[in-house]
This record gives structure tokens, C-alpha cells and sequence, in this order.
């Protein structure tokens, strides 16, 4: 969209404020907004932002990381297709950015520069990563103690539990269609107050910038009507864990074609998507410090949660982190995917997705083929056959993944060392300060911040 275009739609709308947006290593959405007044030239050369922040942690705690201190500055220049008027926020607007440095370059430690890069990777081979992303989020109400509490106490997939948000989800799903984000379906899931959005596919970093786009919406809607949306993974210890999981295919560049779709086979997915899903599946423990990067995400990746915890994929098995869905009647090259289970909402979109392709990636470059598929859970097969068949427990802690995503070459090659260190020492610092801290401290901290 030319910037001429942006500045008429702000117009017409009678913006004040556009916010640009950007998501860090702490996977928090963070902002500085331009007025009306100038908005053309920040739209050119973007805003300045401290080279610190990158190294700020979700307890707005400075990590010392080398070139992330007190001096230096990058822009936060921005990317036009992505401007959107905010239904839920009066007079304002939003676009998300890339991280420039001043010689007018993608600055190292850009997360949304880490997709596109991953991104051009799979356009040498003319392919397309499509990807969308499944939200879960609690929806509550403060109570007198200013604690929060579920807006129902609804059964899984209950009407009753619609109706009881309904004017909240009808607000939703107006507020993303005035956005041009696809709302595919919606229900009350198994928590009390717990609701389940997925939108729809689309090219790798589209589907990004569209889920700092959504997690926006979701509470931004939420405050306007007077509730608290925590998209946090374990809201409360006793609650349901929220996933955010990501849903991915391989297409031709055209996108006439679904690479990861072959008619001969009787579950569809071709040997291009096996060798994908071989990759993803290779690199998952490291994988998972990037998908499900937080202190808190490691309540919710357990056995028997239905959030896969071990490396192990399967076709419908909401066990393994890795399914493949059975596809649907007449749309059967259209819905042939994967879904990766072990993510949420934590993350930075960027990073995720990124690691995704990187991972996948390394499974085509190399001829992986995926293990026999596990068609059933995996905590019930005995200790010994599981270990036979190479089904590992995934990391049980954040320090473990973080630990895993070190270790992994692969993932940390394609995030290069500036990245790879920062994020690692903003990830680490929480591990280390949520620790100390009592589980009340980490459930507020958890929930009030993602």
C-alpha cells in the first residue's frame, strides 16, 4: 500500500494516533505512536527506539547485552500493507515494523527480518509457507480482592458458555473483519471462560504480522467492554491451558498447488510434507524455546493436557505436538496441514514461525523421513518401547528448551549470534526472576502481560 494511501485511509477515519507495533525477544507487543502531525515522515523514516529494548525482559528488567545499552538507536520503520484502523481503539490506528538500523539496513536483531529471510529461503525452491494460527485465551472479570475470576463456568464447546460471551465474541469478530483478518471458527473451549479463535492461512509473514494483529484485538476488545483476555498458557494452575497453535503447509508460489498434499496416499500428506514434518520434528525440543518460550508455558506442556509432550507426531492425535489432520470432504488439497501443538501465545510470532521454516527446511535439505506416526498417547506406551522408537519427553521446564534451543545449530545458524544471545539472555533472565518468585507472582505476571 503506497504511503499516500495510508495517509488518506488515516484521514478518512479521523485518526489522531497510529501506533507502530513490533513484538521483542520477551514476546510482549510493545508501541510508540505517531500523531496526524508528521505522520508522513514517520511513515518514511520511521520512529527511533533505544537499542535496549530488545534486551528488556517481560519484567521490564535491562539485560546486559553486548551493543544493547544505554547508547545507540535503531528505527522502527514501517511496513504499509500492514496499516489497520483499530476498531477498538478511538481515533487510532496501527502498522508493525521492521527494526532498522541507521545505515538504513534490517538491525541483526529483527525478529520480523528473521522470518522474511527464513521466508526467502523457501522462495529459492518457489514454495510458500502457509500458516495460521489457533489463539486460546481465558476471558474474566477483576473481582473485589483485584483478583480475576472466569466470565462462566461453562462445560467444553457448551452454548451456554457462548451465550455468555457472546456480546464480547460478536465485538471480536467485527473488530478483526473491519481489520480484514479472517475469523474461521469460534467456540467456548474446556475452561471456564476459555474461547478458542482460528483466522485464516496466510504466507508466512502475513499470518505474523496478522497474530500481533489478533492478540491486539483480543484484548484491546476485552478492556473496551470492561473484561481482562489473558492469552497467557496457564492462566490459573487449576485452569486449562491456552495454546496458540500454528497450523502450516507448503504451497507452490502461485499458490495453485499444496505441496504438502498428495491424493495417492490415504492420509494425503506427500513425502515433501513428511520430509518438512521430519525436519520440524527433529529440531522440536529447540523449537519449543521459541514456540512456547515462557516460564509459564512449561505448566501447560505436560502429558495427558492435550498440548503434545513428547516428540512424537500422529494423525488427529491431540497427544502428539506434532498432528496431522484428517482433511475434509471436497477440500481435501486445501485442507491438508500440520499443526504444531507445542506453541502459545508467549511467543514472538516472527521467531516461531521462522524457526518452523528453518527446521522444516534442514528436513527437506537433508532427506529426513519421519518415525513411524504415534497413533495413540504417548505416556501410555512403556518406558522401554518408547525409547526404541526414539519418543523423547519434550523440554519440562523453560530453562530446558532454552537450553535445547542452544544446542540446536540448525535454529540458532538461521537466528545468527546477535539474535540468538539477546534472546537468549532476555529468556533466560525471566527463568531466573520467576524462580524466586512465589506461583502467584508468576500466574499475575503471566496473565496480565500476554
Amino acid at each position: 500500500m503506497p504511503i499516500e494511501d495510508v495517509l488518506q485511509k488515516a484521514d478518512e477515519a479521523g485518526l489522531r494516533l497510529v501506533r507502530f507495533l513490533w513484538c521483542g525477544n520477551d514476546g510482549t507487543v510493545r508501541a510508540k505512536a505517531s500523531s496526524r502531525h508528521g505522520l508522513e515522515g514517520r511513515l518514511r523514516a520511521g520512529i527511533g527506539l533505544t537499542v535496549a529494548m530488545q534486551a528488556m525482559n517481560s519484567l521490564d528488567q535491562l539485560q546486559p547485552v553486548e551493543g544493547m545499552g544505554p547508547v545507540g538507536e535503531v528505527r522502527l520503520v514501517p511496513d504499509p500493507d500492514t496499516f489497520r484502523v483499530l476498531p477498538y481503539a478511538p481515533a487510532a490506528g496501527a502498522v508493525l515494523v521492521d527494526h532498522l538500523g541507521l545505515d538504513g539496513e534490517p538491525a541483526r536483531v529483527c525478529q520480523r527480518s528473521f522470518l522474511k529471510r527464513q521466508a526467502a529461503r523457501l522462495a529459492e525452491r518457489d514454495v510458500v509457507l502457509e500458516a495460521s494460527f489457533e489463539n486460546e485465551f481465558t476471558l474474566s472479570v477483576q473481582d473485589e480482592s483485584g483478583g480475576f475470576r472466569p466470565v462462566d463456568e461453562s462445560l467444553c464447546f457448551s452454548t451456554i458458555g457462548m451465550t455468555a460471551s457472546q456480546e464480547y465474541v460478536e465485538a471480536l469478530a467485527d473488530a478483526l473483519e473491519r481489520q480484514e483478518i479472517e475469523l474461521e471458527q469460534y467456540y467456548a473451549e474446556l475452561g471456564h471462560g476459555q474461547q478458542e479463535i482460528s483466522t485464516g492461512h496466510a504466507p508466512a509473514l502475513r499470518a505474523a504480522d496478522e497474530q500481533i494483529l489478533v492478540r491486539e484485538t483480543i484484548r484491546g476488545v476485552a478492556a473496551q467492554m470492561g473484561y481482562v483476555a489473558s492469552l497467557a498458557p496457564k492462566p490459573w494452575p487449576e485452569a486449562a491451558g491456552n495454546g496458540g497453535h500454528i497450523h502450516f503447509s507448503l504451497w507452490s508460489k502461485d499458490g495453485s498447488r499444496n505441496l504438502f498434499h498428495d491424493a495417492s496416499r490415504v492420509d494425503r500428506l506427500s513425502g515433501e510434507g513428511r520430509g518438512f514434518i521430519a525436519g520440524v520434528l527433529a529440531h522440536l525440543p529447540g523449537l519449543c524455546g521459541l514456540a512456547a518460550p515462557s516460564f509459564n508455558s512449561y505448566h501447560r506442556i505436560v502429558p495427558q493436557y492435550w498440548a503434545g509432550a513428547f516428540t512424537a507426531w500422529g494423525h488427529d492425535n491431540r497427544e502428539a505436538p506434532l498432528r496431522v489432520p484428517s482433511v475434509f470432504a471436497g477440500m481435501e488439497e486445501a485442507s491438508t496441514n500440520a499443526e504444531l501443538k507445542a506453541a502459545d501465545a508467549t511467543c514472538n510470532p516472527y521467531l516461531a514461525v521462522g524457526g518452523l521454516i528453518a527446521a522444516g527446511l534442514d528436513g527437506l535439505e537433508h532427506g529426513l523421513e519421519p518415525p513411524e506416526p504415534v497413533e495413540v498417547d504417548p505416556v501410555t506406551i512403556p518406558d522401554a518401547e518408547r525409547e526404541a522408537r526414539g519418543i523423547h519427553r519434550l523440554p519440562a521446564t523453560q530453562e530446558e528448551a532454552l537450553d535445547a534451543l542452544e544446542a540446536d545449530a540448525v535454529l540458532t545458524t538461521a537466528l545468527g549470534p546477535v539474535l540468538t544471545d539477546s534472546y537468549l539472555a532476555v529468556r533466560r533472565s525471566e527463568w531466573s526472576a520467576y524462580s524466586l518468585q512465589d506461583p502467584e507472582f508468576e500466574q499475575r505476571g503471566h496473565f496480565l502481560k500476554y
